[in-house]
């Protein structure tokens, strides 16, 4: 039993348990207000952050079984691809469609219970992009603009949203600021994923929006889109912050520009390597450079989504206390 749990964490990403749980956090944060019940907010913080990790399970599933072949001659992904093997492609399918009607059914009971047909419609749109992503025939990923359009809504906007609309019904400027800011980021910190995966996405004739641009172009964007996106979401937490009851709480914000200049940092490093491995023709050991310091991305979506968790959570007490 232990051992099915472990593979089936594997083969679902639980590495996105943080990230999920940080849209939940960013959602409320901005959506909450303190005339909520008490035992009303602990109900709504528990099925909709269970309807986010299900539809997030469902489609890192979908990813999982979609990319196996490619995965199947990736080095850095032999432990995937054994934990899909040892679970059974075949079970895997049987347990996906069972997680699509549990959480379709538990949607629609939300939405029933407190007459909110928009969480419906936006788990829809959610999931449908989650699986197009991945799987044939649209295979989003390897349609190059359109992949990090899909990454960002699935990722970004559509799970926050969703949290958001769970306490709120009333769309603020300042929210939809922070949203924008968080999508940029977002894609933002996916590209040096991409850059990791570059050569062998290439190899395979599979267009990222990264492979469409080269790596030049897309370390530098990656650098764009991160600092700008900090700047409107920071900006969005300012003001709500600077406005609100405890003014003082502001000064928090300044983890984010430490953070985010730290991460800079490392990508302007894959910005000078991609510029090294053009002018050297392609030479093996630059990309291998390229390949080990973007493998430690994850790591840097960490720092970053963790740093905006804590920032929506110094908002969130604000109000109630």
């Amino acid at each position: 039993m232990i051992t099915t749990i472990k593979l089936l964490a594997i083969v679902s990403r639980a590495e996105f348990l943080l990230p999920n749980l940080g849209s939940l956090i960013m959602g409320l944060a901005w959506g909450a207000t303190p005339s909520i019940d008490f035992m009303d907010l602990i109900v709504l913080v528990a099925l909709s952050f269970s309807i986010i990790n299900l539809s997030s399970a469902i489609g890192a599933q979908i990813n999982t079984l979609s990319d196996y072949q490619l995965d199947s001659k990736d080095e850095r992904k032999k432990q995937l691809v054994a934990a899909t093997d040892s679970f059974g492609r075949n079970r895997l399918k049987k347990l996906l469609i069972a997680e699509f009607i549990f959480t379709l059914v538990l949607v629609s009971l939300f939405m029933l219970i407190f007459r909110k047909p928009i969480l419906l419609f936006m788990w829809i749109i959610g999931i449908s992009l989650g699986y197009s992503y991945s799987a044939a025939p649209l295979r989003l990923k390897s349609r190059s603009w359109l992949a990090p359009v899909s990454l960002i809504l699935v990722l970004g906007v559509f799970p926050v949203l969703f949290a958001y609309y769970t306490f709120s019904s009333e769309m603020k400027l300042l929210f939809i600021i922070s949203l924008i800011g968080l999508a940029l980021t977002i894609y933002g910190v996916i590209i040096p994923t991409e850059i990791r995966d570059y050569f062998g996405d290439k190899a395979m004739e599979i267009e990222t929006m990264t492979v469409h641009l080269g790596l030049i172009k897309a370390s530098f964007l990656s650098i764009t889109l991160l600092a700008t996106g900090a700047t409107l979401t920071a900006t969005a937490f300012f003001l709500e912050m600077a406005y609100g009851p405890h003014p003082l709480s502001s000064v928090f914000l300044f983890a984010i520009p430490v953070v985010v200049f730290f991460v800079i940092r490392k990508f302007k490093k894959l910005y000078s390597l991609s510029k090294e491995y053009a002018a050297s023709k392609h030479q093996s050991s630059i990309a291998e450079q390229i390949v080990s310091l973007s493998a430690h991305n994850p790591q840097w979506i960490m720092l970053i989504t963790q740093t905006y968790s804590l920032m929506s959570i110094i908002l969130l007490v604000g109000k109630f206390i």
